[in-house]
């Protein structure tokens, strides 16, 4: 969605991809399915930042994938604030628990392994920070899950909301169903009086919404 190079100048400006988030870059591009679905560096920094802002407590991510947006999540933790981040995929549990490890912040990182339609709403405390990035199907019904669950000012974000550009009619050959359930969930969110919304156009895009 942006040039390569302006892309690169942008992470090169955006703080160090150290060892570690190196590491899982690799192992993610060699092992795993769909590699792709890795957030980036300069979305990731972008995620520890927001984290920051919210003061850091109580941190939900819908989605952990390989764990490298997991760790940038948990870098913006406050001192005493917790990363719950649910997937569905067992078969990467040993290797993502091997990344946290690594971190040093597993005593902050609750890693669940289950569907999240199930483990949120067993949740209690008020969030301040949501990230979902995992089926798109089931967006709309992520964002009903958490949205009366945050605090005021709290923030949920929505990754591939552009979803390679497929919203806009002219970029796809017909509606299927994950780009149909992307343009639900924007057009929801859009509407929602709990919250205030931007989209940002940040790789594959990110819906940004505070709640007041």
């Amino acid at each position: 969605m942006i040039d390569e190079e302006l892309l690169n100048y942008c992470e090169q400006n955006s703080g160090e991809e150290d060892a570690l988030l190196q590491l899982i870059r690799r192992q993610t591009n060699l092992k795993v399915l769909k590699p792709r679905m890795l957030s980036g560096h300069l979305q990731g920094k972008m995620l520890e930042l927001f984290v920051k802002m919210t003061g850091g407590k109580n941190v939900l991510e819908i989605g952990t994938f390989t764990g490298y947006a997991s760790i940038f999540l948990a870098r913006g933790l406050a001192s005493k604030g917790k990363l719950t981040t649910i997937d569905v995929n067992e078969e990467l549990e040993e290797m993502v628990r091997g990344f946290f490890n690594q971190s040093g912040l597993m005593d902050k990182i609750d890693y669940r392994i289950g569907n999240a339609l199930e483990v949120i709403p067993t949740l209690t405390e008020p969030l301040d920070f949501v990230f979902i990035d995992a089926d798109k199907r089931n967006y709309v019904n992520y964002f009903d899950l958490v949205v009366d669950k945050m605090k005021p000012g709290g923030l949920i974000l929505a990754d591939n909301i552009l979803w390679s550009g497929k919203v806009l009619a002219k970029n796809r050959k017909k509606l299927d169903r994950d780009t149909a359930a992307i343009l639900a969930y924007n057009e929801k969110v859009n509407a929602d009086q709990r919250v205030e919304n931007v989209i940002l156009p940040i790789r594959d895009g990110i819906m940004l919404a505070r709640k007041l």
